[in-house]
């Protein structure tokens, strides 16, 4: 049996947190496989201690200069890769990146943040639609779905401080919510409450106010894996001591 351990981290600058101590946990942690969200550069501007050879990794810059952007590595061999979904409005957004790996299929993804504006929510919204129905029709391909990532919605109650204030805020919409409860009913599991259903788990603090101090917080990054991996699912933490961001990193472990 061999344990593969994934990492996912929304870093909100990979320059920024380069220097926050990203590059130190990096080299100490050496994950098997690692997710990066909202990097907000391109391949030459990504300091070079991020890029060693002893990974494969692949890199969606976004269109826009210093936004969004996603970058994964691996030490596990990729068979195939992609970076597009074949809708214009997302792809050059750089929000998606898809690994294929002999035992399961890793989707890395920024989801869209709707707090900007009803037309942002709408984009948020029927992005969410298209890529629920994305990895269904990866399922009826016969992949073994994994997807990580900042998606930009507290689920329940238990998953932020504040939930009642928040109940009219994009982030915690009942229409953004139900869409979470649309990828459980579709067979997903969300593996940190599959273990733990504990409150004050929190994944994201405002950098305003001292609410990482306080620990008020949004649990709004995720590993969600096809209930046909459940057999595989060793663990799953939110590593909420690691500093670096104004999210902290998230993992899984699977064993195959």
């Amino acid at each position: 049996m061999v344990k593969v351990k994934i990492y996912s981290w929304n870093v909100n600058g990979i320059r920024a947190a380069a220097k926050k101590g990203l590059v130190e946990w990096f080299k100490t942690e050496q994950p098997d496989i690692l997710g990066l969200q909202e990097i907000k550069a391109v391949r030459e501007q990504i300091p070079k201690d991020l890029m060693p050879e002893s990974y494969e990794i692949i890199i969606h810059s976004a269109e826009k200069r210093g936004y969004s952007g996603v970058m994964t590595y691996s030490k596990l061999p990729v068979k195939s890769s992609r970076t597009k979904f074949g809708v214009e409005e997302f792809d050059r957004e750089g929000r998606m990146i898809e690994t294929k790996f002999e035992d399961f299929t890793l989707l890395n993804v920024y989801f869209p943040n709707g707090k900007k504006n009803e037309v942002r929510l709408d984009y948020k919204m029927r992005f969410y639609d298209f890529f629920l129905d994305y990895i269904i029709e990866l399922r009826k391909a016969g992949e073994k779905v994994v997807f990580c990532g900042d998606i930009n919605t507290a689920h329940k109650e238990i998953d932020l401080t504040h939930p009642k204030p928040n109940s009219k805020v994009s982030g915690f919409l009942p229409v953004e919510r139900a869409w979470i409860d649309k990828v459980i009913e579709n067979g997903f599991i969300d593996t940190f409450r599959h273990f733990d259903n504990s409150p004050e788990k929190y994944s994201w603090w405002s950098m305003r106010t001292n609410a990482r101090e306080r620990n008020v917080g949004w649990r709004i990054d995720y590993f969600f894996i096809d209930k046909s991996l459940l057999p595989n699912l060793k663990a799953a933490d939110i590593h909420s001591e690691v500093m670096g961001s104004d999210h902290c990193p998230i993992s899984i472990t699977l064993e195959f």
